[in-house]
């Protein structure tokens, strides 16, 4: 007769069948994944704190070795350190349960500040605190590689590639791209162009499986999930909950769920961040000149537009490009040609505008309309990215709109009921 803990550990475990080495079973013996996570906590989406939290409980999982604040809005690194006051607070139960969590003040000690803004046209600027400190991690005599996982701008990144490109070999990048891609273009551009051996994974909308579409249902909807296992557990519990109105949405936790259940060597498997597929070429469209709804480009792609910088224009004139009404792209004048570059996130119209104190190009506009790829296209892998990995365009794995998401959203209940026990070491 099986004991009554034995058969609810196997059911524990049968959700997850299938599935490579898990947190419960992986060793103690320094094989846990050193992390790095870069963030825009406090700037232009608060889920960024939400899934802090998350990452926090699971912090004896890893060798926790940075959290940087990263791009944009007015996220700085004192937003990092508010959700470790809350993890200090909690910090006492918590080690109860396992002595592997990281004292408070080690987790400050290892928390600097990233750039504030995004890079400037080419995509580098200068070292900050945070790029800096990436460098000397990856650096440090250690066989296992370095987890850099980007919940924000990939600026921070490409400054360290570019100070530092002996460090390549040892980073493995996961980047929840989408939204953060359009907003750190340039210094997703240079990687792409300067680093193409670069082992990273591009989650442009896998990620949202995280929160959109899997079981809804009852204790596992967005907000009753957030009732039921969140709120009154500990002081990170209790702030969670206080966030964008008690809704789940941890849209960065993809990255944290791929290193603690399925195959992180190779991307192609299943696991809780996502199963996805090797990056094809001719993502970026280059027009020469102002364009109209009948052109196209990538949907998640860079678009550039290379425009003769007209007479009498000067590198002192401003200038820049403005998407949408909302998204600015600088312009890169190198006294023959004006580039502007962009990611659409959506399949759809994106009208533009220029705006200069040159009246020759001051006002001028078109539109674009970024299209998904096609899938003679997406069924050939880059021989010049052998360790790219991007969402899955089977139409089979969207979930609506949203490529590759249904490869998350499928582990919903697992991933959550897990969430759920942990958030019970630091309960009230």
């Amino acid at each position: 007769m099986i004991p009554r803990l034995a058969c609810l550990s196997l059911l524990l475990v049968l959700p997850l069948a299938g599935l490579a080495r898990g947190p419960q079973d992986r060793p103690g013996d320094g094989r846990r994944p050193r992390v790095i996570v870069s963030t825009d906590i406090g700037g232009t989406d608060p889920d960024d704190f939400q899934s802090m939290v998350h990452f926090l409980l699971y912090a004896d999982m890893f060798d926790v070795e940075g959290l940087i604040s990263s791009p944009y809005g007015p996220g700085r690194r004192e937003h990092v350190l508010q959700v470790l006051e809350r993890y200090a607070t909690d910090y006492p139960k918590l080690k109860t349960h396992s002595d592997r969590y990281p004292p408070p003040d080690a987790l400050r000690s290892v928390t600097k500040q990233g750039a504030i803004a995004s890079a400037p046209p080419g995509g580098v600027g200068r070292p900050t605190d945070g790029s800096n400190w990436i460098v000397q991690r990856a650096r440090q005599t250690d066989s296992r590689p370095l987890w850099v996982l980007v919940w924000g701008g990939i600026d921070d990144l490409a400054q360290a590639l570019h100070d530092a490109p002996d460090i390549l070999p040892k980073l493995r990048v996961y980047f929840i791209g989408g939204p953060n891609k359009m907003w750190s273009v340039e210094a997703y551009d240079y990687i792409e162009r300067q680093f193409p051996a670069l082992w990273m994974i591009e989650a442009n909308a896998t990620y949202r499986g995280w929160f959109t579409g899997g079981n809804q249902t009852g204790e596992w909807s967005n907000t009753a999930f957030v009732a039921q296992h969140v709120a009154g557990r500990g002081a990170l519990g209790e702030f969670f909950a206080t966030l964008l109105g008690g809704t789940i949405k941890m849209g960065d936790s993809p990255s944290v769920g791929y290193l603690l259940h399925g195959t992180p060597d190779d991307p192609s498997q299943p696991g809780w961040g996502g199963r996805f597929v090797r990056v094809w070429d001719d993502r970026k469209t280059v027009f020469g000149g102002m364009t109209t709804a009948a052109d196209t480009a990538e949907s998640f792609g860079v678009v550039e537009f290379a425009l003769p910088v007209p007479s009498g224009m000067t590198r002192a004139h401003s200038v820049e490009m403005l998407f949408d009404g909302r998204i600015p792209a600088a312009g890169e004048n190198d006294g023959r040609v004006l580039r502007f570059r962009f990611s659409p996130r959506d399949a759809k119209v994106w009208p533009y505008v220029i705006r200069s104190d040159f009246s020759g190009l001051d006002g001028r506009s078109g539109q674009f309309t970024a299209v998904p790829p096609p899938a003679s296209r997406t069924r050939r892998p880059s021989s010049r990215h052998p360790n790219w990995w991007i969402d899955d365009p089977d139409p089979a794995a969207a979930e609506g709109i949203h490529p590759g998401a249904k490869h998350v959203n499928r582990w919903r209940e697992a991933f959550l009921r897990d969430f759920a026990a942990r958030l019970e070491r630091s309960r009230n």
